[in-house]
């Protein structure tokens, strides 16, 4: 509701125009005094006015929603006497969004069964409201840079991707000129876009989780905007196709293609793979291009110090000419042997990570546990293995699915360590896993910690917070044959 605006409580009179008959009724009265009369009358008037236009807002805002305050209420009325009370208070629960999640009471004692069942919906919401938006393709504007320096600049401010162009040991110049997209581009067309006009290349091996390390390009490269496919958080590009005639043995006969997978390094799969069943092909001389039933599905390996990846698409040998029989229907449709893949396509599946973030447990506390998203990390114990402490860690994932199953490698990755009070990281020096669910997984550090444990030590533990299925279809044109 808008709030009433606001008036002046001077009254104002009408501005009486003085015209010639009432000059002449004024008698005696002299003329200045009724000039100065008017005056003021007018004065006053425009007075009011001005005072009445001062106080009144012309749009007043609304008011915005403190969360602080809003959300206990709200989590209180999940138990309203009225159906009509406690779907108004879980609809403005959703509303507010993930950041209203810090809000939330943390005792929660009073609350019924079913509007701690109405919590928990509401709570399920946030985290996929929040995955889906930490993981959506990024997409650069770099409309307004005219070298490579603003251009990379751009780049790393939409991802958060720094790059590296010191560690070739080559000099690379940062005002090397560029031609600037005319529109927003996704984070690896536009890298390609960047590298190929300034005749750079990438080493994935120099980088990690957050950074690319720039290369100056060989001369026998082709194009990468060229010899790529983007889907998503993706960069497929085919690196060598390799056809096998065994002769005795036809039907080892086979095509082997071998693809470089990318990903955006700050967001590294889980459980990367490519279901055969969704692979196809068509040549340049209009057969069908097919896989080769070796499988359901190509896992791929993913690393998150590496954002590259190889995997090899096993396909049927395509025919020749002379390899038809008489009778065979497609003979009369082929002209020619194939020279080209003119396409492959298929589909990439994966659980892409959400937001990092760091867990600070205090060792000296009693359980220490904190939840961030869908994820709880947990002491569960420590124990002193004379000359060294192993800390048991507990991390459960809620909806964590295919990521703690077979898959399980990122969260072995995940950085730990201890930090004593004046700022002294202690890197653990190995670990080893004493449980595993379909939900989480307990590891035990060992870290040396002298022979007691310091005051103030916290335990530090990274990771991504939440897991979301994600497939994406890509389409790879023109594949040279051999």
């Amino acid at each position: 509701m808008k709030p009433p605006i606001a008036k002046s409580s001077m009254t104002t009179d009408p501005v009486v125009p003085v015209s010639r008959g009432r000059r002449m009724a004024l008698g005696n009265v002299d003329l200045t005094v009724a000039l100065c009369l008017l005056t003021l009358l007018i004065g006053m008037s425009s007075a009011a006015r001005g005072d009445d236009e001062s106080t009144s807002p012309k749009e007043p805002a609304s008011p915005e929603i403190n969360l602080a305050q809003e959300v206990p209420v709200w989590v209180a009325e999940l138990d309203g006497a009225t159906a009509k009370s406690r779907r108004e208070a879980e609809q403005k629960l959703l509303e507010a969004g993930p950041e209203a999640r810090e809000y939330i009471p943390v005792i929660l004692d009073d609350l019924s069964l079913d509007a701690r069942e109405r919590l928990e919906r509401i709570e399920a919401q946030w985290r996929q409201m929040k995955t889906r938006v930490e993981i959506e393709t990024t997409t650069v504007k770099m409309q307004d840079a005219s070298n490579l320096g603003e251009a990379l600049e751009a780049i790393s401010l939409a991802s958060g991707v720094e790059f590296d162009l010191e560690s070739s040991g080559v000099p690379i110049d940062e005002s090397r000129v560029i031609r600037p997209p005319s529109a927003p581009m996704g984070f690896w067309q536009a890298v390609d876009l960047v590298l190929d006009q300034t005749e750079l290349d990438i080493n994935f091996y120099a980088g990690d989780r957050e950074r690319l390390a720039l290369v100056p390009r060989a001369a026998e490269r082709m194009s990468r905007v060229d010899s790529a496919a983007y889907a998503g958080i993706y960069r497929i590009e085919p690196t060598m196709v390799t056809a096998r005639r065994v002769l005795g043995a036809p039907a080892q006969n086979g095509l082997n293609l071998t693809m470089s997978i990318s990903w955006q390094p700050n967001r590294t799969p889980i459980g990367l793979s490519i279901p055969i069943a969704e692979v196809a092909g068509k040549l340049d001389n209009g057969i069908d291009l097919k896989p080769q039933t070796t499988g359901d599905r190509i896992d791929i390996a993913t690393s998150g110090e590496i954002a590259e990846s190889q995997f090899y698409l096993p396909m049927q040998l395509p025919a020749r000419r002379f390899d038809f029989k008489a009778g065979d229907g497609p003979k009369d449709n082929v002209k020619s042997d194939a020279s080209e893949i003119t396409r492959l396509s298929g589909q990439i599946t994966a659980l892409l990570p959400g937001k990092r973030r760091r867990f600070s447990l205090l060792l000296s506390d009693a359980a220490p546990s904190q939840t961030f998203d869908a994820m709880t990390v947990s002491i569960e114990a420590m124990r002193e293995t004379d000359p060294l402490h192993e800390i048991r860690v507990g991390i459960e994932l809620v909806g964590a699915g295919r990521s703690l199953e077979s898959h399980r490698q990122w969260i072995f990755e995940n950085e730990v360590w201890v930090q004593l009070a004046d700022g002294t990281r202690k890197d653990h020096l190995g670990y080893e896993v004493y449980r595993q669910t379909g939900t989480g997984v307990g590891i035990g550090y060992l870290f040396d910690l002298g022979g007691m444990v310091p005051a103030g030590a916290q335990l530090i533990y990274e990771s991504p917070t939440s897991v979301r299925k994600n497939e994406v279809p890509f389409v790879v044109n023109g594949i040279p044959l051999p």
